[in-house]
């Protein structure tokens, strides 16, 4: 494919549906080239922020650049765009060949250009050798290789991905994962990937936004925003956390936490008043028995409540206090499971808790 991946700019994005304003003032740099996901919940306002880039829905506010071109007053058809839908939309009567030269034939191309485009569209998804069946007779997978064969095939400036993968099942999802990541990378193709499943994000892009209820809460790579969650529904959303609300305080002239439910946790933070500390559960061990802190480690005593077993790690409810906390532990073959009711010391690492407002 030749045509040159174009970069993205949101500038200020609103959209609303009447009086329900979906998207919420919206800004963020996609760079050429770059694989970029967009996640969130369920009306986080994710796919409608990929149909506004698409140019589908009523106008937005503010700009979309493409290119270093605002599009919000251009039609769809103008923008040169590919978009692969959630429902893969084949023609059941045409063959995979027609389907995927349908975008082409429409542009009225010459038809040696054509078969050309098409051949080489399906050598890139590995379906030159089905050219000829029908959309019933394939896959599910193929099936969304076909759709986005038939997508890449106009030579887009973006790709546009919308939940391409929530009809597969969970092992041909991570096959397809991992095939169109790659293909994107050998077409350098700028592509937005919407989907709800942070893990398919985590594998697939080079940074995401996450939103949630229109907003924009966080953009960067997926290691940036697990490890340093801007908020408390970043640090909820991509993956387990612990999370103890309560305050900063004074207390012997140090600075500790104190949740609301009474577990001190001894910290070096500025500032008082209520905030809420994050830390995940591969970051803190078990200790059997009682140990006392020291400089990189709080210890807090506490009581084995249940185990789950999840093969490569071993996750323990912890009580301290009246708090339950997760702790995750590699599960190493011949050891047993720590046993429920065992009384242990939790050391939590001091440099990997995150204190976050709220």
């Amino acid at each position: 494919m030749s045509t040159e991946p174009a970069g993205i700019s949101i500038r200020k994005l609103g959209l609303a549906f009447g009086d329900n304003e979906v998207l919420k003032d919206i800004s963020l740099d996609i760079a050429p080239g770059e694989f970029f996901a967009f996640l969130g919940p369920s009306g986080s306002g994710k796919t409608t922020l990929l149909r506004a880039v698409a140019g589908f829905g009523p106008r937005p506010s503010g700009e979309i650049l493409i290119g270093g071109q605002n599009v919000v007053d251009m039609p769809p058809w103008e923008r040169n765009l590919g978009m692969v839908f959630q429902s893969y939309a084949l023609w059941p009567h045409m063959t995979v060949r027609k389907n995927v030269a349908f975008g082409l034939e429409e542009r009225r191309l010459p038809a040696r250009e054509i078969a050309g485009r098409v051949e080489k569209a399906l050598e890139l998804v590995g379906l030159t050798k089905l050219a000829e069946r029908r959309p019933s007779q394939l896959s599910g997978g193929q099936q969304q290789r076909v759709a986005i064969a038939r997508t890449i095939v106009i030579e887009p400036k973006v790709l546009l991905l919308d939940e391409p993968l929530s009809n597969l099942d969970a092992n041909l999802r991570i096959q397809m994962r991992r095939d169109i990541r790659a293909l994107q990378q050998r077409l350098q193709l700028t592509t937005i990937f919407v989907t709800h499943d942070q893990e398919e994000a985590n594998t697939t892009s080079d940074r995401m936004a996450v939103l949630n209820d229109g907003r924009l809460q966080q953009v960067g790579t997926p290691m940036e925003l697990y490890d340093n969650p801007a908020n408390l529904f970043v640090a909820r959303f991509l993956g387990t956390a612990n999370i103890l609300q309560g305050s900063i305080v004074e207390e012997d002239s140090r600075k500790v936490f104190v949740s609301d439910s009474g577990v001190t946790f001894p910290m070096d933070i500025e500032g008082q008043g209520q905030r809420s500390i994050v830390f995940r559960p591969q970051n803190a061990r078990i200790h059997c028995g009682k140990v006392t802190g020291d400089d990189a480690h709080i210890a807090l005593p506490g009581i084995i409540m249940h185990t789950e077993f999840l093969g490569s790690i071993v996750r323990y409810g912890v009580k301290v206090g009246n708090e339950t906390l997760l702790l995750d532990l590699p599960h190493i073959q011949g050891e047993g499971l720590i046993n429920e009711g065992t009384e242990v010391t939790v050391l939590v690492a001091r440099e990997r808790i995150l204190a976050l407002a709220g």
